[in-house]
Formats: C-alpha cells, sequence, structure tokens
C-alpha cells in the first residue's frame, strides 16, 4: 500500500497542493459480463483523510461496539518511532479480536498489531519470506476466526494466509508468526488494497489498480471464490471475477485512491474507502455503500 495519502494530507494541510479543476470527474466504464453479483451504490460519508484513510472494519463484539478506521492519523506515536510508519487494512474476528497490519519503509518483517476484546493490546511480528513482498496492505480473518488472510501489493497471483494472532492458540508475541500456506488465484490482481469475507468461501477485494489491463476496468470491485476456506494445512485456489468499477467521483481532477473495504454481514452492507485526488482529499473523500441485488 503506497504512501500516497499521507503525502497529499500533509502537502494539502501545509497548502502547497493547489486547488485542481471544480468541474466533477465522472469515470465511466463497462464491466465484464461475467460478474456475479451486483452491488449497487447506496449512499456514502466523508472519509476524514487523517483517521480514515486507510481501511476500516465494523465489530460485532461486544455488541454496538462502533466501526473502527486507520488512517495516517491513527499510528501510536510508540509504534511509529520504532519504524511501523504505515497501517493498512484492518479486520475483527467474530469473537471481538481485532487486528491491524503495519509495514516499515525498509527490514525483513512486517507487524500485526492485536487489540483482544478486553482491550489489551499485542504485537506479532512476521518475519518474510523468500520471494515475499514487505508491503502489508490488509488483513481479512475468516469467520471460523483461527486464520488470516493477507495480501501483498503490485501484481499478485497469491494470498498469504497466516494462523490469527491472539485468536489461534498456536500464535504468540514472543515467536514469528508463520505463514501457514497460499491462496493460489487464477488470474492476477493489481494494487489490492482490502479484502472481506463475505462467506467462508468468498472474499470482496478493493483494488487500486490505475492501469486497467488486466480486467477492462480500473479501481474495480473484486470478488474472490475459494475452492475451500482457508485452514492453514493445505493450500487453497481461488477464482477472480471483477464485479463493476468503484466510484470516481470528486471537485478535483486527478489520480483517486482506493482504499480498505469491510462487509458489515448484520446488514448485508459493503463500505469501500476511496481517496480523492490533490487538495479534495481533504474536502471529498468517501467511504461508500452498497448493497447486493
Amino acid at each position: 500500500m503506497r504512501m500516497l495519502v499521507r503525502q497529499r494530507c500533509h502537502a494539502a494541510l501545509a497548502g502547497v497542493v493547489t486547488l485542481a479543476t471544480a468541474a466533477v470527474l465522472t469515470v465511466s466504464a463497462t464491466a465484464p459480463a461475467a460478474a456475479a453479483d451486483t452491488w449497487n451504490e447506496v449512499g456514502s460519508d466523508r472519509a476524514d483523510p487523517l483517521a480514515e484513510s486507510q481501511g476500516l472494519t465494523s465489530v460485532e463484539v461486544p455488541a454496538g461496539s462502533p466501526n473502527r478506521y486507520t488512517g495516517v492519523g491513527t499510528i501510536p506515536a510508540g509504534v511509529y518511532a520504532r519504524g511501523w510508519n504505515h497501517v493498512g487494512d484492518p479486520d475483527a474476528s467474530y469473537n471481538g479480536y481485532y487486528v491491524e497490519p503495519y509495514q516499515a519503509d525498509g527490514g525483513t518483517a512486517k507487524m500485526f498489531r492485536v487489540q483482544a476484546p478486553g482491550g489489551a493490546w499485542s504485537e506479532y511480528v512476521h518475519t518474510l519470506g523468500s520471494g515475499e513482498a514487505l508491503n502489508n496492505s490488509w488483513v481479512a480473518i475468516s469467520p471460523s476466526g483461527s486464520w488470516m488472510v493477507n495480501g501483498e501489493y503490485g501484481t499478485m497471483t497469491r494470498f498469504l494466509v497466516f494462523p490469527t494472532p491472539g485468536v489461534n492458540p498456536s500464535t504468540s508475541p514472543s515467536a514469528n508468526l508463520p505463514q501457514a500456506s497460499t491462496i493460489t488465484l487464477d488470474h492476477a490482481v493489481r494494487d489490492v488494497q482490502g479484502c472481506d469475507f463475505v462467506t467462508s468461501t468468498r472474499l470482496l477485494c478493493s483494488s487500486d489498480d490505475p492501469a486497467g489491463t488486466l480486467f477492462g476496468i480500473t479501481k474495480p470491485l473484486l470478488q474472490v471464490d475459494l475452492s475451500a476456506e482457508p485452514n492453514g494445512t493445505a493450500n487453497v485456489t481461488g477464482h477472480v471475477t471483477a464485479l463493476r468499477q468503484l466510484p470516481l467521483r470528486s471537485g478535483c481532477t486527478g489520480t483517486f485512491e482506493t482504499e480498505g473495504i469491510d462487509y458489515d454481514r448484520r446488514t448485508g452492507t459493503l463500505r469501500v474507502i476511496v481517496i480523492s485526488p490533490g487538495f479534495c482529499v481533504l474536502t471529498d473523500s468517501k467511504t461508500y455503500k452498497f448493497t447486493k441485488s
């Protein structure tokens, strides 16, 4: 996951980013015919560029818990000081464990910061395997809770599976968090910024793909159907479908950035963060809401 949001927020707040053309930019494209489901936009909320610019998740336990967000301004000072200066799209297990993915500018590891239902925080570090990218863009906890899917940035044909830190009894903050298995995708994906489980074998993912050469559209909403629920003991495969282009609307022209995604199974609502270009990162970045028809 890139640092563009942090850089644009800082630049805009300092007044060095110029306001772009005021005309609203509308981008349209034809979605692939293979789309299995139709997700219709039903509303949006302003996304705070500091506190809601990277990711989001709904929390089921305890009942009545508010939605949680990550952004450039939510990284604790002590965590940032130790080099973990980028947070990605988080997730929460159905029993109330909350996990944030972190990366540093360099090094050979990535970190997962976990809050238990009682409120205590702990950190789990994963040493990168051979060929593994440093990026720690997102996490998606399986419905069973014991396994967590994780994504790298760039053009990829796989997702990684880890034991869910804090939930899976095999994990410990004092030990390396090992990769358990792999999801092999049947179609390459690019710049995935977040995924969330809709069922035990289906993920919805937000892609920041700027090129549009993989599916015929830029910034697609992707569906990944798995051959089995990840269990950490065997690799599974994933069938990738592009469902639609995510909304790209702003009072500024320029490059949008698609960020994290959340599916709230209690309401059937899908939410995706899209950050606006230029100075409009401060004014009209949105968390878009969708329901399925």
